[in-house]
């Protein structure tokens, strides 16, 4: 299985900034994985439908 590979929005300080949430889409499946960067051992799993549903949710 190929490495997943992680990004984060430009708005979180740039790429030396560990202050941000990153996403990775794992290949050939349809899952989303979450991290923050300061913990990047600690991962949530999703499907699309689910992390659409959690921002939902946290949205005020």
């Amino acid at each position: 299985m190929a490495p997943d590979v992680w990004q984060k929005s430009s708005f979180s300080g740039g790429l030396d900034h560990d202050d941000c949430v990153e996403v990775a889409a794992r290949q050939n499946t349809r899952t989303l994985l979450l991290r923050e960067s300061d913990e990047p051992d600690t991962v949530i799993a999703a499907t699309g439908a689910g992390l659409a549903a959690l921002i939902r949710h946290l949205r005020p």
